[in-house]
């Protein structure tokens, strides 16, 4: 079995991508309220700090800061996308081998984790989060996107309305 390098750090901050096994789906936001719940469930037990996020149709990103001496991200995940997989109709094609393993179709088995090293790659994560939906052609503005912690950020005054609309962002050094 593959072993993945992961850094667990108690009380760290990480920026996450997690993706739908079909990326032509739109499943994160055809069932927004269940995601949501999902989240919320998993909070209640496992305590977390959702710093920002964005959900897209086909994957979200999310900035998390786990609680003091806790460094399992990996549980939070696992339950997330099962409160998430259990509220959707079993629609989706399942291989043998995810059949094998009680698993559904709906989620990619891994996800993309990066610890957050200082002041200046939280804000660059951030920024990408919140500036997605205008990279992947959803929305011309960030602030226009629904699904989006740019909301909050407007409300607390931490950014404009018109925050992104200008070209310095799209040439950031962002991947995916």
């Amino acid at each position: 079995m593959m072993q993945y390098r992961r850094a667990f750090v108690a009380a760290g901050t990480y920026f996450f991508t997690v993706n739908l096994l079909q990326r032509d789906k739109s499943l994160l936001t055809d069932h927004i309220d269940l995601l949501r719940n999902a989240f919320r469930r998993v909070k209640l037990t496992h305590p977390f700090d959702i710093d920002a996020m964005v959900v897209l149709p086909d994957h979200l990103h999310a900035i998390w800061t786990l609680p003091e001496n806790d460094f399992d991200f990996a549980t939070r995940w696992r339950l997330i996308k099962s409160h998430f997989s259990h509220g959707i109709p079993l629609t989706e094609r399942i291989n043998a081998s995810r059949r094998h393993k009680s698993e559904r179709g709906i989620w990619q088995r891994r996800y993309w984790e990066h610890l957050i090293r200082d002041d200046l790659d939280y804000s660059c994560h951030i920024d990408y989060i919140h500036y997605n939906p205008v990279k992947h052609g959803y929305v011309d503005k960030a602030v226009d996107w629904p699904y989006s912690s740019i909301h909050r950020f407007v409300g607390n005054g931490m950014i404009t309305n018109d925050w992104g609309v200008d070209d310095v962002l799209r040439e950031m050094p962002f991947g995916e």
